[in-house]
């Protein structure tokens, strides 16, 4: 059997890979940005395929995976893959949420802490001048936190592991989540909102932990930055598209929020004209301490990669040899498709 590696990420021998499989599997890796840079020949011969986190997956291609029968996310998102197209097909799209898990987390709260404590902030100036700027007054951020509300929009593994680093430093956490069932919040000891809108407004960190979906798209958006408190900053470690960026700069700009840490962004990398990242690089006065960005960097770590290698492959042998699925995306749309 053959699992096919569609990827842009990493280079170099899919050792990992390989060591994941039994006998009688093989795997290839094809680089890429988009689809047509692997020929069609291996897309229409692969039996499972692991999906990396550039290149996306349409109806034209899925078309032509006349042997696929599973398709693994070496990641947790999964928009970048037509599941309806799949799922027409037979083929389960199965995602890894468990590699990065507490990385993300403490990536989430160290962007956080960086905004509050000024940790970006005093590193800057005092390596522009360490006299002269030997100021622990000067971020416009800093404070205690302790006693602040953490709130959590998107409860699952990355946002209640964040929620537990929260806790941690002393601040109560209030979520909303829709999709939680009844009786999460009395399991975890955290608060729940029924309303996004009173989270916005309670909330002096609101923490983005959602797939990116035709639901959560711009789910920050103006509207939504006006309701947050004047004081109040966001997080962002799941996908760009959450935050309507336009919006997020007028807020910043305006003083509608205090500031925000972002890690992930509607166009990677961004296109530096935009007034945002043009301000956030020429360190306007207005946002010098109130933005800090990351490349899309909280998944990252050694020990992570070795996961996001190796169980996405796990997940492609399992159900190719005993039927084993899991993580399966795509479940509902798959039963609904299947002939009766």
């Amino acid at each position: 059997m053959r699992i096919l590696i569609a990827d842009a990420i990493y280079s170099g021998e899919p050792s990992i890979e390989r060591a994941s499989c039994p006998a009688g599997f093989e795997v290839d890796a094809r680089r890429g940005i988009v689809a047509s840079d692997i020929p069609d020949v291996d897309w229409r011969s692969c039996d499972g395929i692991v999906m990396w986190q550039i290149m996306e997956l349409t109806a034209a291609t899925i078309a032509k995976l006349d042997k696929c029968r599973i398709i693994a996310r070496a990641g947790v998102g999964f928009d970048g893959i037509d599941l309806d197209a799949c799922a027409r097909k037979g083929i389960p799209v199965c995602n890894c949420p468990d590699y990065g898990t507490t990385d993300v987390a403490d990536h989430a709260i160290a962007l956080y802490l960086g905004l509050v404590r000024g940790i970006a902030f005093f590193h800057e100036a005092l390596r522009a001048d360490i006299v002269n700027r030997w100021d622990w007054t000067a971020p416009p951020l800093i404070g205690r936190s302790r006693g602040r509300t953490f709130g959590v929009i998107g409860m699952g593994r990355i946002g209640t592991a964040a929620a537990r680093r929260a806790r941690g430093l002393d601040m109560p956490v209030l979520f909303y989540d829709p999709y939680v069932p009844d009786g999460q919040e009395l399991a975890l000891g955290f608060e729940r909102t029924r309303r996004l809108e009173e989270l916005l407004e309670r909330a002096d960190v609101v923490s983005l932990h959602s797939p990116l979906t035709d639901e959560t798209r711009h789910l920050i958006d103006a509207a939504a930055l006006t309701r947050m408190k004047p004081t109040a900053v966001v997080i962002n470690t799941a996908r760009g598209a959450i935050i309507d960026i336009d919006a997020l700069h007028a807020a910043l700009r305006d003083g509608r929020i205090a500031g925000a840490g972002i890690d992930v962004l509607p166009q990677e990398p961004p296109d530096p004209s935009h007034p945002l990242i043009e301000a956030f690089q020429k360190n306007e006065p207005w946002i010098a301490g109130r933005l800090l960005l990351t490349p899309h960097a909280a998944f990252y770590s050694e020990a992570g990669i070795r996961d996001l290698r190796r169980k996405p492959v796990e997940t492609i042998v399992a159900y190719l040899t005993e039927g084993r699925l899991r993580n399966c995306v795509n479940a509902d749309l798959l039963a609904r498709y299947r002939p009766a």
